[in-house]
């Protein structure tokens, strides 16, 4: 049976809704009252055109809702009278006016001044509702924005089967449902700009952060009532600025409560302080703490972006007109430890923290726990407050921990994020979110990072895990949404491919679509790698441009509520995308063209993503060379940033900045003594690109995983597993002494086994030297992987990484050495001795009576060898 739908008298509020429906209570959070009127109004004249009786039930002391006439029935009830006798006068005209009846009441903020408190009010809403409902009337209700507790809009939530927020930004009225029961649509929870042409959906990040910051300026600030701290700091700055008083740090109380505030926020590092002390004032860090959920700290992650963009915002280096709004949110690390004690998991995390690494599938059991993990109803509430904001706005739900993008320790890549694409009703986005919230606390336990931690002597460091909550950047094309750029960019070039590129300039490693892309390796995918002294170089030239390019996007599929990887060609049919035409190229009969103009109408699939109008016609590679000169000066190190950012149509350049940590640099940079004249047979191969540098020697083993073998290995199980086993190997007590080189096919850790061998941080980080051998016949073509995670867990942990072309003659590879050497696998591992046939364990001194294997590998000059002695 269809439910007839019921006009709101507003087209553009009946498309939103979906109509509304017999039983529907309509509440109205208005800023100011007068907004009020315009939609009771409208619903009330439409109502009276369908022949509805309309009820008009008056008891404040505000000017009438909707005109008295003798059409609508007007009653008086009298709050003075009390709780009591207001709910039962109430109730007794309920009764008698019978069914289907049409209501508007008066705002119900005018309530609490006779009554005295909110539980009062949501007392009244939950009795009242429910009756109306029963009755299939529909009614009209207003409140007053942020002039009552949260319990109480929580309980007036749960009853009503309509909310929606009416605020005003800059003048421009917008309105944005909460909750509408039983119905959705896509566009249904986003701020709503209101013309008297329609009401227009606000899509793009941009505008939503700006609009969200100004409505939810003061409905999100907490309301501290403890003594602890963490609330009476906040409260005794809060009182001095509501006196009018300057929050000046020439005053000794004002400057001690800062630094209070600072360490409970940013944690104690004393380096870290120091800047944030310097670039924050009082009301900054005021303004953070509103929007902190919970209490705690706000992590590592989270304090690196803000402190880049006070940075980036003071003067002689103020990129503020360039940034987009930020309106994070930031979940405090102590709900981390309450969510642990409350269901029963603080005593799992020492264990599993102290001990050794969990295999996967203990992992997979130990994620299944968190999953099954509740929130007290509190924090819920927050939750949702949050979610309200954000509309159907994409967030991420991003690890911000203690100890991460510190001055030493990155942890990147080691800890979660999740991508909530957020559409669906109220309820399913708070599900999403809150199974987000959960993995990410239980990535504290994942392998790679509990080995990184145990690696770097952190296994008894205080590691809590907040967590940042960001909107994602971009607007909506077709049913996708996605930015136009993203990427990581560094204030040093350690990857020069080029004479003419100055390595203390920078690189940016660019990508279409989400920048997932830009930090893993990923499918057959390539990323364009900028180099910011000079933007027109590429690594590749002619048509290997082609193939060494991005072909597929990562972005957030609205309909299927999910992250996705799409062909470009997909995502780019129709060619309407915006100033497409500066991120692609032409390929035509053999040759690759950059457009004219602004034409892109080829057929996608001749599309080719060069970014070439983007680096050589806007300001976008100077821009960012200059912001990465300003952090690395302030920072007093190099610095490691992820961003996204787009291009409007008068080619400006909105950047977005996510992240920003301490770059580790690299332990050679500089040109090394080159060994000379070693003899042909004794060299085990050559290299000529690189990133980081260093000497080891001598080298006792090296982990040998043939590329042809690989490439003819149909036995999926067995070619999944060869990393584990490389991760036994390595783990092996009698090599744990011994500097060991491992040697694979294509992209070491790649998610595709077809392009390399899949391995995890835990299992190669203690290699010495990492080889990815090249056969392109096989598929098999390294990544100089500058830029992704996987490249600062090489740079961090002083892995020397080689890329080596087998079959190029300037590589010298020696064949000879490779092809039946004695295998010691199976006297290591006994249980890997099926894998015997595809990897091999050799040993040097055994293999070569004596010798052993050394490497020298000179970034500088980009050359390395690998030779016997």
């Amino acid at each position: 049976m269809t439910t007839p739908s019921i006009g709101t008298g507003i087209t553009s509020l009946d498309n939103i809704l979906q109509g509304l429906r017999l039983g529907d209570n309509v509440v109205w959070q208005v800023d100011n009252l007068e907004d009020y009127p315009v939609f009771a109004r409208a619903f009330v004249e439409t109502a009276l055109q369908q022949k509805r009786r309309v009820v008009y039930v008056r008891f404040a002391a505000h000017p009438a809702v909707i005109p008295e006439t003798g059409a609508i029935e007007v009653r008086e009830l009298n709050p003075r009278s009390g709780f009591d006798v207001f709910c039962a006068d109430l109730h007794e005209i309920i009764e008698r006016e019978g069914r289907e009846v049409f209501y508007v009441f008066d705002n119900l903020s005018a309530l609490v001044t006779d009554w005295g408190t909110d539980e009062l009010l949501a007392n009244f809403f939950q009795i009242t509702c429910p009756y109306l409902f029963e009755l299939d009337t529909v009614a009209y209700f207003a409140l007053t924005r942020t002039r009552h507790s949260n319990r109480a809009i929580a309980r007036i939530r749960d009853t009503t089967q309509v909310l929606i927020d009416v605020y005003r930004v800059k003048g421009q009225m917008y309105v944005q449902p909460l909750k509408v029961w039983d119905r959705y649509s896509s566009e249904m929870f986003r701020p709503h700009r209101v013309t008297d042409q329609c009401w227009v959906p606000v899509l793009a990040s941009d505008d939503a952060a700006e609009v969200s910051l100004t409505a939810y300026a003061t409905a999100l600030a907490p309301v501290p009532r403890s003594i602890a701290p963490w609330d009476s700091v906040y409260r005794r700055l809060r009182r001095y600025q509501e006196a009018g008083q300057e929050l000046s740090e020439q005053s000794p109380e004002i400057r001690a409560l800062k630094e209070e505030l600072v360490r409970m926020l940013f944690g104690t590092d004393a380096h870290f302080l120091e800047l944030v002390n310097s670039h924050f004032r009082v009301e900054d860090l005021l303004d953070i703490r509103d929007r902190v959920i919970g209490s705690g700290r706000i992590g590592g992650k989270a304090a690196g972006m803000l402190l880049a963009r006070k940075i980036l915002e003071k003067p002689g280096c103020d990129y503020s007109e360039t940034f987009e709004d930020q309106d994070s949110f930031f979940i405090g690390s102590d709900v981390f430890f309450t969510f642990l004690v409350n269901n029963d998991l603080f005593r799992l995390r020492l264990q599993v923290a102290r001990g050794p690494e969990p295999t996967g599938q203990e992992f997979e059991e130990i994620e299944q726990r968190f999953l099954e993990g509740h929130f007290p109803d509190e924090m819920i509430g927050q939750f949702e407050r949050l979610l309200d904001y954000f509309g159907q706005s994409p967030v991420i739900v991003r690890s911000s921990s203690f100890l991460e993008d510190s001055f030493g320790n990155s942890f990147a890549g080691k800890y979660r994020s999740e991508f909530c694409a957020n559409q669906g009703n109220p309820q399913q986005r708070l599900e999403g979110f809150l199974r987000a919230i959960k993995l990410v606390y239980a990535s504290a336990l994942n392998p790679d990072a509990l080995a990184y931690r145990r690696r770097r002597g952190l296994v008894d460091s205080d590691e809590q895990m907040a967590i940042l909550v960001q909107r994602v950047s971009g607007t909506v094309h077709k049913r996708y949404f996605f930015p136009m750029l993203a990427g990581v960019a560094f204030s040093r070039n350690f990857y020069a491919w080029s004479s003419r590129i100055d390595p203390q300039k920078g690189a940016i490693r660019l990508v279409f679509g989400l920048g997932t892309r830009a930090v893993n390796r990923v499918g057959e995918d390539y990323p364009r790698m900028v180099a910011v002294s000079s933007p027109e170089l590429r690594p590749e030239f002619g048509l290997k441009v082609v193939k060494y390019s991005q072909h597929n996007i990562d972005l957030l599929d609205l309909d299927a509520n999910d992250l996705v990887t799409l062909p470009l060609s997909q995502v780019l049919e129709g060619g309407d995308y915006p100033n497409l035409h500066l991120l692609v190229s032409k390929l035509k009969d053999g040759y690759l063209m950059h457009p004219y103009g602004t034409d892109c109408s080829e057929a996608p699939s001749d599309l080719v993503l060069t970014f070439h109008q983007l680096v050589t016609q806007t300001d976008f590679v100077s821009l960012f060379g200059r912001m990465l000169a300003c952090l690395e000066n302030a920072y007093g190190h190099p610095v490691d940033t992820e961003f996204t950012a787009c291009v409007d149509e008068n080619r400006q350049v909105r950047v977005n900045l996510l992240q920003c940590r301490p770059l580790q640099v690299p332990g050679i940079s500089k040109p090394v003594g080159f060994p000379v004249d070693i003899r042909h047979e004794r060299v085990l191969f050559r290299a000529n690109r690189m990133i980081n540098g260093g000497l080891v020697s001598p080298i006792s083993h090296i982990i040998y995983i043939d590329p042809k073998k690989y490439s003819a290995l149909r036995d999926m199980t067995v070619k999944k597993s060869l990393g584990s086993v490389v991760g036994r190997v390595l783990k092996h007590p009698d090599l744990s002494g011994s500097q060991v080189l491992t040697m694979g096919p294509g992209r070491w850790g790649s998610s595709s086994i077809d392009l390399g061998v899949n391995v995890s941080y835990a299992d190669i980080n203690t290699t010495r030297v990492l080889v990815e051998m090249a056969r392109e016949e096989g598929g098999h073509v390294p990544e100089v992987s500058y830029g992704t995670h996987f490249f600062l867990d090489l740079v961090e942990d002083g892995i020397v990484y080689l890329p080596v072309y087998p079959d190029d003659s300037q590589a010298e590879f020696n064949h000879s050495f490779f092809a039946s050497p004695a295998n010691c696998l199976a006297d290591l591992v006994p249980s890997a001795a099926p894998y015997a046939e595809w990897l091999q364990v050799i040993d040097v001194p055994a293999q070569t009576g004596g010798l052993q294997a050394h490497v020298v590998a000179d970034p500088h000059n980009q050359r390395a060898v690998c030779y016997l002695l």
